[in-house]
């Protein structure tokens, strides 16, 4: 199931019913929590920082996922957090950043160093959230940079817990297939 390397004695660690493409590569200091789905040609690289992603979670494909290192310039760096029920599209870039749970990244988005994301948060495909940015609970973000453009209605608040479940479906389908 995917390529999971150890990196410096430090070795992946899934939950239960985790499902990784065998394209995609896992390497180092890397959590995954339950029910997580990592798609073809994704990298998650905690090589020189941790990386924590928590239940239903659905990583795209094509992703990149990486940390922040400590160093002078940025001591203690940033590690890469993601709460529950997120799904990264196709493609997106999460760097050193801190993402909370019923969370949508869009497709090609990007999410860089220290920024921060809350609960409850939809970026729109393509956008850019700068390093340090703090992105609010309840609204959909979009551009380069990324601004609140409005409040997220009912329905849209309703479908991170749709959109998790859906995957969680689609990855027993695959586990079930092997």
């Amino acid at each position: 199931m995917g390529a999971l390397r150890s990196f410096k004695g430090m070795t992946p660690k899934l939950g239960l019913q985790v499902f990784v493409d065998d394209s995609a590569v896992v390497i180092g200091d890397v959590e995954l929590g339950d029910d997580v789905s990592v798609w073809p040609n994704t990298v998650i690289r905690g090589d020189m920082h941790r990386i924590k992603i928590g239940d239903r979670c659905s990583i795209q494909d094509g992703s990149i996922l990486h940390i922040t290192h400590a160093s002078d310039y940025n001591p203690g760096g940033y590690p890469l957090t993601l709460g529950n029920d997120v799904t990264v599209g196709h493609m997106a870039m999460l760097h050193g950043c801190t993402i909370g749970s019923e969370v949508l990244i869009g497709m090609q988005a990007m999410v860089m160093d220290g920024a921060v994301v809350e609960d409850k948060v939809v970026i729109g495909a393509g956008s850019l959230v700068p390093p340090g940015k703090l992105l609010k609970s309840g609204y959909l973000y979009v551009g380069r940079p990324a601004k609140a453009i409005r409040e997220l209605n009912d329905k849209e608040l309703s479908y991170f817990k749709y959109t998790a479940a859906n995957y969680v479906k689609l990855k027993n389908d695959y586990l079930d297939s092997v």
